[in-house]
């Protein structure tokens, strides 16, 4: 069986998906630090919002892909 534009969209979302959890998760760590100093480098909030666009984006793209047959 091979891979079809419509799988590849969806297991790219689905990647896509799993990193807005993990910068969530991230970022949920950072709010509630208790060290106020230890900021970081990576905008966590900013990774889970783009993440959470381009997987709703892949999963839109596989299902007209997947209506079209």
């Amino acid at each position: 069986m091979g891979w079809g534009w419509a799988q590849i969209c969806a297991l790219s979302g689905a990647g896509a998906a799993a990193l807005a959890l993990g910068a969530w998760w991230a970022d949920r760590r950072h709010m509630r630090r208790r060290q106020l100093d230890r900021v970081g480098l990576v905008v966590w909030r900013d990774v889970a919002f783009w993440a959470t666009v381009a997987a709703l984006l892949a999963w839109g793209a596989a299902l007209r892909l997947w209506a079209q047959g």
